[in-house]
C-alpha cells in the first residue's frame, strides 16, 4: 500500500540530513548496536539506519510506503555494509510472516502511522518470541505547557502538513499497551532546544 506526501517527503529528506550531521547520527548507532539474525525497519523513510547496522545482521528488510523516501532509501541500501531489501508496505500490514524478524527498528515513524496501537500489534506478530523492538521516537513533552502546544498542533494543521505527524504521543505507554516489556527506556531532548519536537525517547522492548 502506497503513501504519497511528495512535499513533506521531499522537506523530510532536507532536515533529516540536517539533523544527522547534527547529533541524529549518534543516536541511530545507539539504536543499532548490538543487533543480529534479520532484522525488520519499520517506515524506514530514506534509509539514514542502513549506514549504521553492523556486520552482525544478516539481513534487513526495510519497510517504506512512501515511493520518494522509497526511492531514497533504495539508493541508500546500495551502499550498505550488511543486505538491506526496501520494499512498500505499511505498519499497519507488514508484509512479512508472523515470527519472521528476530528485531524489529522503528525510529522516527511511531508518530506519524494512521493507528499506533495496530501498527504496534503487527510489529509484535512480525517478531519471533523473545524478538526485542529497537525505538526511537520524538513524544508528549516533560512540561504541561508544553504538552498543551503539541495538544494543539495535533488538532489542527500538523499532522496534515507533516505526513500524518503528530507531536504528543505517549509512545512507551502505547509499546507496552501492545503486549511488550520495555526493557530499557532513555529520554533525552533533541534538539537541545526546547520544541514541541525535542521529547525523544529510544530503548529496547521484549515480545513477552
Amino acid at each position: 500500500m502506497t503513501v504519497h506526501h511528495p512535499i513533506f517527503a521531499r522537506f523530510y529528506s532536507r532536515l533529516s540530513r540536517a539533523l544527522e550531521r547534527g547529533g541524529m547520527a549518534e543516536h541511530r548507532q545507539a539504536l543499532l548496536a548490538g543487533l543480529s539474525g534479520t532484522v525488520l525497519e519499520v517506515g524506514a523513510g530514506n534509509g539514514l539506519n542502513f549506514a549504521h547496522y553492523p556486520g552482525t545482521v544478516d539481513r534487513v528488510i526495510a519497510v517504506e510506503p512512501e515511493p520518494h523516501l522509497r526511492q531514497l532509501a533504495e539508493s541508500e541500501s546500495r551502499k550498505a555494509a550488511v543486505p538491506v531489501e526496501v520494499v512498500d508496505g505499511v505498519a499497519e500490514r507488514l508484509p512479512v510472516e508472523d515470527g519472521s524478524a528476530d528485531a524489529v527498528v522503528a525510529s522516527l515513524v511511531l508518530c506519524s502511522v494512521p493507528d499506533q496501537a495496530v501498527a504496534l500489534r503487527e510489529i509484535h506478530r512480525a517478531l519471533v518470541a523473545g524478538g526485542k523492538l529497537r525505538f526511537l521516537e520524538h513524544v508528549k513533552a516533560d512540561t504541561p505547557a508544553m504538552v498543551r502546544v503539541q495538544r494543539l498542533l495535533d488538532a489542527t494543521f500538523w499532522p496534515r502538513m507533516a505526513g500524518g505527524c503528530h507531536a504528543g504521543r505517549d509512545t512507551a505507554a502505547a509499546i507496552e499497551d501492545a503486549g511488550f516489556e520495555i526493557e530499557r527506556l532513555d529520554r533525552y531532548r533533541f534538539p537541545d532546544a526546547r520544541t514541541p519536537f525535542s521529547s525523544h525517547i529510544s530503548g529496547v522492548a521484549v515480545r513477552s
